[in-house]
Parts: structure tokens; sequence; C-alpha cells
């Protein structure tokens, strides 16, 4: 029978290291956490110090909740967009340099059964679309200017359902882990199942659900996706198109 502080004990033990680290996270992020406007943002990137490694200046905007922040490593310019929730567990988030994580996007890598190769990394200059969802349970690893389109969902984890006798809360899981190399685009609601690896340079067309490997520099769509075009250099005979480049600054990077 569960008992009150059973379950206190247990909500507690998910969300950060010890009760103190849990504290200290609730205190800082109650403090700090809902104050707006450029001023907000100095403070958290001063006062976030004490509950989560930071190199450099990180910009974390307001209502982001940071679970397990003693485990959450963030590199210079990083920007935590509102709504954001990063959910550390004993495995680790780090996200790299200049990287932005955009509005509602859940990085989550719940690793409460120990799994050896779990947590979540970002390259550098990448980009996490508005409700995307990590979770990482099998290790996720995204390389250098990956985008990723609103909606987009990046599960390194699966159940196991094959004995009908049994239910499959009961059978465990895989998690053999995602990794998506450099350069890659991940399109609007796509979804990238444990186990892939998506090559460099690569295209995942909206709505696609990627099951299986994905070769360099192609692009892939359906459900399940498969090789749709292979991206050479080529433009071929479609229609004028005014193309923007990115600004020098790093700006306008959706």
């Amino acid at each position: 029978m569960t008992t009150p502080s059973n379950g206190i004990k247990t909500f507690v033990r998910r969300q950060a290291l010890s009760p103190f680290h849990y504290l200290a996270q609730e205190f800082v992020q109650g403090l700090l956490g809902w104050i707006p406007t450029p001023i907000g943002m100095a403070a958290r990137g001063i006062g976030y110090r004490l509950i989560l490694r930071m190199n450099g200046w990180a910009a974390i905007d307001r209502g982001v909740r940071l679970s397990y922040c003693s485990h959450i490593r963030l590199a210079h310019a990083v920007y935590l967009d509102q709504g954001v929730y990063l959910h550390a567990t004993p495995s680790g988030i780090e996200i790299g340099e200049g990287t932005i994580v955009m509005h509602g996007a859940v990085l989550h890598v719940y690793n409460f059964r120990d799994l050896p190769h779990a947590g979540i990394k970002i390259g550098r200059d990448s980009l996490i679309g508005e409700y995307s969802v990590i979770r990482g349970q099998g290790g996720v690893a995204i390389g250098d200017r990956v985008y990723t389109s609103p909606l987009s969902q990046i599960i390194a984890v699966n159940h196991v359902f094959n004995d009908p006798k049994r239910p499959f809360v009961d059978q465990g899981i895989t998690a053999e882990g995602i990794t998506i190399e450099d350069d890659v685009w991940i399109g609007a609601g796509a979804i990238v199942t444990d186990g892939v690896t998506v090559g460099r340079g690569s295209v995942i067309a909206a709505g696609a659900v990627v099951t299986g490997d994905v070769p360099p520099h192609t692009l892939v769509g359906g459900t399940p996706a498969r090789v749709l075009k292979e991206l050479n250099g080529e433009t071929g005979r479609s229609r004028d198109r005014k193309v923007h480049l990115r600004l020098k600054d790093g700006g306008d990077r959706g």
C-alpha cells in the first residue's frame, strides 16, 4: 500500500538528485522563474548557475520548467523559450552553443530503469521547434545545425508487446538510441523511432514516420518513411523561388 509519505518521496526522487537538490531547484526557480523581460533573463542567467551547469551565458525565458537541474548543461548562447520543459533525470541533458529550444518543447530523459545509454545531447547552432518532444531513455545524440519543425517527435524508447497473454506494461521496453547527424532538417509532425540513425544532410518530410536508418543527403517521407530523392545539388526545373539566406549575425533561423 502506497502511503502519502511514500508518494512524496517518489515524487521528489523523480524530480531531483536528493531532497536538498529538490528544495534548491524549486526555491531558485520559484524566486526567479516568473520574472518577465530581459531583466528576468539576466537574473536567471546569474541565479540558475546555482542549480545547473552553465558555460558562458544562456538565455532562459520565464515559465521554463527544469527538473534534475544538477544534470543539465547549457553552453554559451543557448536560448530556452517560454514553456520549455527539461527533465534530465540522472542521465543528463546537454545543449550546445547557440542552440534554440522553442516554445512548449519537451526534452525528457526519464531514466528510472538505470538504462546505460540514456540522455540527450544536442550540438551547436541547432533548433528544436515548437511543441517538439525528445525522449532520451535509449540516448539521443543530435548533431550541429539540426532543425526540428513544430510537433516533431524523437522517441528513443519503445514498448515490447509480442505476448498477447500479458499486458504490454509487463513485457519491458527497448531503448536502442537515436543518432541524428549534422545538418538535418526534420519536418513538422515527423516522428523518428527508437534505433534509427539519420544521416548527415538529410531531410525528413512533414508527417513522416521514420522506422529505419536514413542515408546521408536524402529526402525521405511517408509512413513508414522511404527515400524520395537524393540531395545531390541538382535544382531541377521547379518553379522560380526567391531564396532568403541567413543573416551574418546568426538571425533568421526559422
